[in-house]
């Protein structure tokens, strides 16, 4: 089953923010929880302290705790003092400072401004006080014991004060007279806490819901405006299959996939640029070998017909011809075998300045003939570099005979070779014409002309440059033209000097 990257994001983003929402909900509900717990505790601990002073005051009454001694009626009593609603006094045995009594759910019945009967005066109890004149039970009135100083149960909840309880000191005058409990409970009891509590847990839920749909939302957008340059990617890629290399991805972000985004821009642009060369390289490779073709097919059909008898001028023809086609293809091949590398190269130790005025020797003639003046510069210096002889001895044929057909006559060629650093610059500067700038960055392309008119018997194929290119990038080196401060062009050789290490040619 295939599943979209799409989905794959969207689901990711939802997990990791259901996740981080059911996490956060739970711990909150905990703290929330344990906080409210807290809480409640501590205000059942503000309430005892209250109570052992009301306590206190008890004592000192009755003197002791007779009165209180397995009397629930009257513990209650003083856990409950009768105070009607509109009685602002402060109910009695409870000093001015305790907050009132928390109220408890339920019926309120209207209590007795007056003590009760058999509690203050002479009157005998009634039975039915409990239930009429006394004022609602108070929420932890359940849970409370009185003790004695010995910790002896004297009323209250629970018999041992060794059970899980919070015991308050009940002091006068500072001298200890009992102990007041409090049975401590593990959760909530009273039902308006429950109660409160569970409200909290549902705002959570829904909170955590609320934000659990918000991220679905969030991840929904966010996948899509992260694939959004990735579909266009895809789409680049299928028109990249289709050899469609006009197509273009908007750029839209600066990020990653925007930078990613410019890079396949690029390539496209390359490979456009490398179409169009390969189909000019077709055309040209195709038009280079038509000529000489051509001409041997005209020469011989004229031969067979009788037209042109078969002599040495013929046979001189068809031999120049086919010497034509056969340098064409021999540097066709070089070219190829320089693109993949396999030049075959004996790099040893020799002085470029001696074997460029050997090869100068040989062109003197040629050059006398058009004029041509050489100025060596070449200097004294024995500079020695690690080199191929025949393939360098290849770069300055072809720089010099491109001299002899294009420079102007009369005119001007001026070698030198000068130490740069660690690099040696071999450089022929020409007297003119020049070549235009925007023809200066392909003069090393393949079957590149300035002019394309030009006479083949004139200009070549197109292929020495680019062959001469090949040859110095396969020494470690580099290659360059541009235009001399005479008018004329200028090319520079840069190659790593023998005893200069490993470095990069940098003209």
């Amino acid at each position: 089953m295939r599943i979209k990257l799409s989905a794959k994001f969207f689901f990711a983003f939802l997990v990791t923010s259901l996740t981080i929402v059911a996490l956060m909900v739970v711990i909150m509900q905990i703290y929330a929880d344990r906080a409210f717990s807290a809480y409640v505790h501590k205000m059942e601990i503000f309430r005892l302290d209250d109570l052992t002073v009301v306590l206190s005051e008890e004592y000192r009454e009755n003197n002791g705790w007779e009165r209180l001694k397995n009397n629930r009626r009257h513990w209650q009593h003083v856990l409950r003092p009768h105070v009607s609603a509109a009685d602002k006094d402060t109910p009695p045995h409870r000093p001015n400072h305790l907050p009132p009594l928390p109220p408890q759910a339920g019926n309120r019945e209207p209590v007795d401004r007056n003590p009760p009967p058999g509690i203050g005066g002479d009157h005998p109890p009634d039975e039915d006080w409990g239930r009429k004149e006394l004022g609602p039970p108070w929420a932890i009135e359940h849970r409370l014991t009185l003790f004695d100083a010995g910790k002896q149960f004297i009323v209250g909840a629970s018999f041992s004060p060794e059970d899980d309880h919070t015991l308050r000191e009940i002091t006068i005058d500072g001298v200890m007279v009992g102990w007041l409990g409090m049975r401590n409970e593990k959760g909530l009891s009273q039902s308006h806490d429950i109660a409160f509590i569970k409200g909290q847990a549902m705002a959570l839920y829904t909170i955590g819901a609320i934000s659990l749909l918000l991220a679905a939302t969030m991840a929904f957008l966010l996948s899509r405006h992260l694939l959004a340059p990735v579909q266009q990617l895809i789409d680049g890629a299928r028109a990249l299959t289709s050899r469609d290399f006009s197509a273009r991805i908007e750029v839209r972000t600066g990020d990653e996939l925007g930078r990613l985004a410019e890079d396949f821009n690029k390539m496209f642009a390359q490979l456009e640029h490398y179409e169009l060369m390969r189909r000019q390289w077709i055309s040209d490779i195709s038009h280079e070998l038509r000529t000489p073709l051509s001409i041997l097919r005209g020469e011989i059909e004229a031969m067979q017909d009788g037209i042109r008898p078969i002599d040495g001028i013929a046979l001189a023809s068809l031999h120049a011809e086919s010497l034509r086609l056969g340098k064409l293809v021999d540097s066709l091949h070089d070219l190829s075998m320089a693109d993949s590398g396999m030049l075959h190269m004996n790099r040893l130790p020799l002085q470029p300045d001696v074997l460029l005025r050997n090869i100068l020797k040989k062109y003197l003639g040629r050059l006398a003939q058009r004029h041509i003046t050489i100025i060596d510069e070449l200097g004294e210096l024995p500079l020695t570099i690690m080199a191929d002889e025949e393939w360098l001895s290849r770069i300055f044929c072809n720089l010099l005979e491109n001299t002899v057909r294009y420079t102007e006559s009369p005119g001007v060629l001026k070698v030198r070779q000068e130490r740069l650093k660690a690099m040696l610059i071999i450089s022929f500067e020409d007297s003119g014409p020049g070549v235009p700038e925007a023809s200066l960055s392909r003069l090393f392309d393949r079957l590149y002309r300035v002019d394309p008119s030009r006479s083949r018997d004139l200009g070549g194929a197109g292929l020495g440059l680019a062959i001469c290119r090949q040859i110095v990038q396969a020494h470690d080196g580099e290659i360059k033209a541009s235009r001399a401060p005479t008018g004329g062009l200028l090319i520079e050789i840069a190659l790593l000097l023998s005893d200069a290490g490993d470095r990069p040619a940098n003209l």
